[in-house]
């Protein structure tokens, strides 16, 4: 936001430069102004400590530099299309005033809010930075309190809270003085499928036999009934989701119908999937068509709807509420229930790029290996512009999405019970992202008391 101009200066044989004029006048919630060193310091902090960081990548980055009190001009060693993305990602600390020791709780910056107290797993308090370049927010202080689902929709009930996040499943609540309030996000779910054949390598099991099959992947995209899938798991509340969403300029927003059970019977039987003895489940050489997927508790009933579906095609699948260190072990050879919805593109990358086979973590977990998607990543992560990038993003998708290595469920809608004293200004409310940073806050300077 206080940016006011960018400019990519002619590229070197070797250098990369990018030409940021911040916008003057803009000062930290101490009364300290935003300075092009304030942004140097920051840069050269995070480099420096990349592995504390890595939810900004700036192993890209060569050099950052202060032209003057308000020009920063960053360096990259290469091409990178996503730089923008992670400049938008990194808030700007003052170089004079920073303190590592106390910044978690004490932070200073230069958004609209500032913290006035901060007691850990507790509650949250602000109040409006009288320094904000915009004008100081009309609401005197608000408390963000932590709070489990069914705490904080007991507190709705009781008076005590004016906003709350809740599960869609229980959109279909009563709150006295309170409304329910679905908002657009690019916030999916989708379930892993891994497509490698069960083996054993260095003594680490790694694929399934069944989900391995492209038909039995393919049979489930195009004849679940993600309509009823989503009303049974959330009461309705959200959309059916092939791919992630077109609100993401980024996204491959191609569509196709589900809800096909002759097609995908077809498939299935055609690739030698049979229900031989009549109990209702497919098997193949021995085989039975069933596996297993994973989700932790508030993502279970979604795993449940879906298996209930799926049963109409002869696949068998066990859902399973676990934690994530159940789930961890058992990501490269059963189903997981995920949530993705970043405005970065950077994520196709974890889920698609063949590097990230076997390298720990949540990357890849399904075992994709494309070297055509593989080629188009690339080429989206060394564009020279937004729109080649955008196209090599949408093409990169395409190209994996016929593949189904992740069955896509639903685009789900965050939903939150809000006081009828308070306008959350819904004309200034951006689609969310998945879940992690409270997006509904993002525009908090803009609410006001009725």
């Amino acid at each position: 936001s206080f940016v006011s101009s960018l400019q990519v200066l002619p590229i070197g044989r070797i250098i990369f430069p990018v030409r940021f004029q911040a916008r003057q006048g803009v000062k930290f919630n101490d009364g300290s102004e935003l300075k092009a060193s304030d942004v140097v310091f920051t840069y050269e902090t995070v480099k420096t400590r990349q592995a504390e960081n890595e939810n900004v990548d700036l192993t890209r980055l060569a050099a950052v530099a202060a032209d003057g009190d308000y020009k920063v001009i960053f360096t990259l060693s290469e091409p990178y299309s996503p730089f923008l993305d992670t400049t938008a990602m990194l808030g700007i600390v003052p170089a004079n005033t920073y303190d590592s020791t106390v910044f978690d709780q004490k932070p200073i910056g230069t958004g609209p809010w500032k913290i006035v107290q901060y007691d850990p797993n507790q509650q949250i308090i602000v109040t409006p930075n009288e320094h904000y370049y915009e004008g100081a927010a009309p609401i005197n202080r608000i408390t963000l309190v932590y709070m489990d689902g069914e705490a904080a929709l007991s507190a709705a009930h009781s008076g005590q809270l004016d906003v709350v996040m809740v599960s869609p499943d229980y959109a279909s609540e009563q709150v006295n003085g309170m409304s329910m309030i679905p908002l657009e996000t690019m916030d999916i779910r989708n379930v892993s499928l891994p497509v490698l054949p069960q083996q054993t390598t260095v003594g680490v099991k790694t694929g399934n036999d069944v989900t391995s099959d492209p038909a039995v992947r393919e049979a489930l995209a195009i004849g679940i009934d993600r309509k009823t899938i989503i009303q049974n798991a959330y009461n309705g509340v959200g959309k059916p989701a092939v791919g992630f969403m077109g609100n993401l300029n980024w996204a491959n927003a191609d569509s196709y119908p589900d809800n096909r059970e002759a097609e995908a019977v077809s498939l299935l039987e055609n690739a030698g999937w049979l229900d031989s003895n009549g109990d209702g489940i497919r098997e193949k050489d021995g085989t039975i068509c069933e596996f297993d997927v994973y989700a932790v508790q508030d993502r279970y009933v979604l795993a449940a709807a879906l298996a209930e579906d799926a049963a109409r095609l002869g696949i068998k699948i066990n859902p399973h509420s676990a934690s994530w260190d159940q789930i961890s072990a058992n990501l490269n050879t059963a189903g997981v229930v995920w949530g993705w919805g970043q405005y970065s593109p950077t994520v196709l990358a974890s889920l698609l790029h063949s590097r990230y086979v076997g390298s720990g973590g949540y990357d890849n977990v399904v075992g994709y290996q494309n070297p055509e998607v593989d080629a188009l990543i690339d080429r989206a992560l060394g564009a020279n512009s937004r729109e080649a990038a955008v196209a090599d993003w949408q093409a990169a998708q395409k190209l994996a999405n016929a593949d189904y290595p992740y069955l896509y469920l639903v685009n789900i809608e965050h939903c939150f019970f809000v006081s009828d004293r308070l306008d959350i200004s819904l004309d200034t409310q951006i689609p969310h992202p998945h879940g992690h940073g409270s997006p509904i806050i993002c525009n908090m300077k803009d609410w006001t008391l009725k």
